[in-house]
């Protein structure tokens, strides 16, 4: 099995764009989110709480797919943000994603938003 290196064009399953908005960091990712690319989000969430941004605005508005893995990365983006006084929120979710925080009951532990807009209003 190719997995391709993190990043690269067989990678393309999940791209992940960043910037800032306010106090907040916006983190987009467009695509799969699984265990194959869980890395090309892991590495940008760590990024902005590395860089002082405790509040992280997940725009799920682009997400087709999230695994388990794919919700362990945005768990830990969450503790690691709450531990720093800020914490996840969750915007613009399909269906289809929506639906695996609602079957885990991750849905419960995080601030989700009907659009990007709202969840920036806050």
């Amino acid at each position: 099995m190719d997995r391709g290196t993190v990043g690269s064009a067989q990678s393309g399953r999940l791209l992940v764009e960043v910037r800032q908005e306010g106090t907040s960091a916006v983190v987009t990712p467009a695509g799969e989110l699984d265990h194959h690319t869980a890395d090309l989000l892991r590495e940008p969430l760590e990024d902005c709480l590395a860089k002082g941004f405790s509040r992280l605005v997940v725009n799920c508005s682009r997400l087709e797919f999230c695994d388990s893995t794919g919700l362990n990365v945005l768990l830990g983006a969450r503790l690691k943000a709450e531990a720093a006084g800020g914490g996840v929120h969750l915007a613009g979710m399909l269906p289809v994603v929506a639906r695996v925080f609602e079957i885990t009951g991750a849905e419960a532990v995080f601030t989700v938003h009907e659009t990007l807009d709202a969840a920036l209003a806050e």
